[in-house]
């Protein structure tokens, strides 16, 4: 069965010990007969012993015995193709996990044998840094006795249940354990010198992810062989590749792939931010969606909450309503991570920057941190973005007028793509922007959580109906074949849970008058957590006790203010998981929560209805997000990672092909139907989507709907459903369009004419998708 070379469309599945490669290959008939063009699956590749991700690889050179093995792999690949199923799969060539040393041989390798170690090239270590060790930091807090419990068994050196190597030659009978370890080529160190000690550079600030240096010819070679396999077998038909931002040389690795793959279909996990653009010279089909994501949920968001919401939030930070600035609290959190738990990597560039040899400047260590606090995006591809760094020297000179020359002095470095320095910085730039945007300010920010979103800009509140339109146009016209999405292992929250928020723009001040009683009721203390965490709660309900104690204490000590991860508020976090509590013990909080959720849940359906509706039948090839052809309601990861019920999927798909029209409700049954009809279509009737015109609306409530012409196929959603509700309905607003015989492939209903009425279109559902009637089927 010949495939297209990209796919129409994929569905996600996340690959693990409870879910391996044999259940994956169980579900691809099911995927098919839903309608979904590619199976795309999680990281397969040797991961840490108990990883339930899969993006902490320990062994390039095996799919991961536990997720299934080869011959996984094999029967999934011969399942999903013998369906006529592509199958494309996530690589992370950016880092390796070195949680469990003895699991990595390369990371064992290092340790053992320090600068003489084959792999010594391979991790990205500045040796010198260190007095020729790598610093791990994994000492406890028990002060000077913390060294007792080093221990050598046998050939190695024990720190509790860390095991790590002895070099040869270095340990002798009698010697304590204390000596051995001062003679490895490691050093083990306090946990918290990693924010500014530590000597190799990681994913993020997260120890255990330690970044490899693919720009090594070798390394890249030994660390795809397996992956060349996949295609020269014709077990994958592309891949996608995570956190390109963190190689030295993205454009350089992306041309190795499409060699390596013979130009098959790769999608780079890049976050762009506002209008930015992909950089012109990857060799690939686009990104993975999350620009598409944001634009999909702001042309659902009612402006007219803007101001509302927006004092409200002002109001629990106790500030003048107008005078927060979005831009100001990220320079401030991603200063925060520059100087904290990124400082290692700060620290690092300066060195690169200074003499060799000679004592670090503090000034210039200053200077690298507001930069990298006001670069304003993830980073940029020398030449291409050298006009971001210019916005980053003047933005960070106008702050900091004491660093003016300094900052001078470093942007030049900076800005010269031959420098060790400049390719590291663009390295590091990235890190900030997550770290401090992301993972932090989005923690903090709650005009409205469900713009809170992975490569999304919360101050950027809604869109207008042409600003939407304008944006598909150009994804259309530039990346046709990238991927689009509405959820993902990486959202802070499912689509479901962010439809329903996004109600509340509608209803703002009866949000702003629910939040008055329940902060009255469960009070924490924290206006703007208090404000987000109920925002979520309303969004996820109903949701178990367990979810949301670990969300209530992840959301908050990421927002790193009232309470922390190294240092968590035993106080506030007794009052905040007294919240939670109280949604199921407390009548009163019970009684609020349940009345506000039913005053958003009609609308958060219609909403959801629509998000999906937009991104299934949008350009791009649309993602669906294992379980989402169902609601799901989930908050950050690991919550979004739960077991996906197949069986009950199936058994409506089945209800739905014997000719069930569900009803939307709380069974979800009506967003899987959706699914199915738009999928189904973009895979069998590609022709029907191969253009993007908007069409017209006219009418008392043209604003309330979004119509679109994508070649054949027109889909029509609703927007802003409770004030269409609240003014009465439809009152003879008509899509214009060019006459025809159409059916509604959502209802089976026949249309003719060129004038539709969508009281009668959207009777059923708040979405319509119709496609001319000889095309039915």
């Amino acid at each position: 069965m010949t495939r297209a070379p990209h796919p129409f469309s994929t569905y996600r599945l996340q690959i693990r010990e409870a879910f391996d490669l044999d259940k994956a290959a169980a579900v691809t008939k099911y995927l098919n007969d839903l309608g979904a063009d590619w199976v795309y699956l999680s990281p397969v590749l040797e991961a840490e012993p108990g990883s339930d991700h899969g993006y902490d690889v320990v062994d390039h050179s095996r799919v991961d015995p536990a997720r299934g093995g080869s011959a996984g792999l094999q029967k999934l690949s011969d399942s999903a193709h013998g369906l006529g199923l592509g199958v494309v799969i996530d690589i992370v060539p950016n880092h390796m996990g070195v949680a469990t040393p003895a699991s990595n041989s390369w990371w064992w390798d290092l340790l053992k044998h320090g600068r003489e170690s084959r792999y010594a090239t391979a991790f990205d270590v500045d040796w010198a840094a260190g007095d020729n060790k790598i610093r791990i930091p994994v000492l406890g807090d028990a002060g000077d006795d913390r060294f007792d419990a080093l221990e050598v068994v046998g050939d190695e050196l024990h720190y509790y249940d860390n095991r790590y190597p002895i070099a040869p030659g270095t340990a002798a009978a009698g010697d304590s354990a204390v000596d051995v370890h001062s003679r490895q080529n490691y050093e083990l160190v306090h946990w918290k010198r990693a924010d500014s000690e530590l000597n190799y550079r990681r994913f993020f600030a997260v120890n255990t992810l330690a970044g490899i240096r693919v720009e090594e010819g070798w390394v890249f070679d030994e660390s795809h062989a397996e992956i060349g396999r996949w295609f020269r077998e014709g077990l994958a038909d592309g891949l996608r590749v995570d956190h390109p931002d963190g190689l030295a040389d993205p454009a350089g690795y992306l041309d190795r792939l499409a060699e390596l793959t013979g130009g098959k279909h790769v999608l780079v996990e890049k976050i762009l931010e506002g209008d930015e653009e992909m950089p012109s010279d990857w060799a690939t089909a686009g990104t993975t969606g999350y620009d598409a994501l944001g634009e999909y949920e702001r042309v659902l968001v009612d402006p007219d909450g803007r101001d509302a919401l927006g004092a409200l939030d002002s109001a629990l930070r106790s500030e003048p309503a107008g005078e927060f600035s979005w831009e100001e609290m990220i320079l401030g959190t991603k200063r925060g991570i520059a100087d904290g738990i990124l400082g290692s990597e700060i620290r690092r560039l300066a060195r690169l920057l200074g003499e060799s040899g000679a004592p670090t400047d503090p000034r210039v260590v200053d200077a690298l941190a507001e930069l990298a606090a006001a670069f304003p995006v993830y980073r940029s591809y020398l030449p291409q973005g050298g006009e971001q760094l210019a916005r980053a020297a003047a933005a960070a000179g106008a702050a900091r007028p004491d660093l003016t020359d300094v900052i001078a002095t470093v942007v030049q470095r900076l800005g010269d793509p031959t420098d060790p320095a400049a390719v590291r910085f663009q390295q590091t730039s990235g890190m900030v922007m997550a770290k401090g945007v992301e993972d932090t300010a989005f923690y903090r920010y709650s005009r409205l959580v469900s713009l809170n979103e992975v490569g999304g800009e919360p101050n950027v509140f809604s869109f207008t109906a042409d600003e939407f339109h304008a944006r598909q146009q150009r994804r259309l016209a530039t990346f046709p074949h990238a991927m689009t999405t509405l959820s993902t292992h990486d959202t802070k929250r499912s689509a479901d849970v962010r439809a329903r928020i996004t109600v509340l723009a509608e209803v703002a001040d009866e949000w702003a008058a629910a939040m008055e009683r329940l902060r009255q009721l469960a009070p924490v203390g924290d206006g703007p957590f208090e404000n987000l965490l109920w925002q979520s709660i309303v969004g996820v309900w109903p949701a178990s006790r367990e979810r949301l104690h670990d969300y209530a204490e992840k959301a908050s000590r990421e927002a790193d203010l009232s309470t922390h991860w190294t240092a968590p508020d035993e106080e506030f976090e007794k009052r905040m998981h007294a919240l939670v509590d109280a949604c199921f013990d407390d009548d009163r909080v019970a009684s609020e929560l349940e009345r506000i959720v039913e005053v958003v849940r009609s609308a958060g359906w219609s909403n959801s209805l629509a998000l999906a509706a937009l991104q299934l039948t949008g350009p791009g090839a649309p993602d669906v997000y294992q379980g989402g052809e169902l609601w799901d309601y989930s908050l950050v990861d690991p919550d979004n990672r739960r077991e996906v019920d197949f069986d009950e999927r199936r058994r409506i798909l089945a209800a739905i092909s014997a000719g069930e029209t569900p009803p939307v409700d709380e069974t979800g049954a009506a967003k899987l139907l959706l699914t199915h009809r738009a999928l189904t279509l973009r895979r069998d009737r590609p022709e029907l989507f191969e253009r993007y015109v908007p069409l017209p609306v006219f009418g008392e409530a043209a604003s309330n709907a979004v119509a679109i012409d994508r070649g054949g196929a027109v889909v029509v959603a609703t927007r802003l459903p409770v004030g269409l509700r609240e003014s009465g309905g439809w009152r003879g607003t008509e899509l214009h369009l060019p006459a025809g015989d159409r059916i509604d492939a959502l209802t089976g209903r026949r249309f003719t004419g060129s004038r539709i009425a969508l009281s009668d279109l959207l009777a059923t559902y708040p979405v319509a998708l119709l496609i001319p009637a000889s095309q039915k089927g």
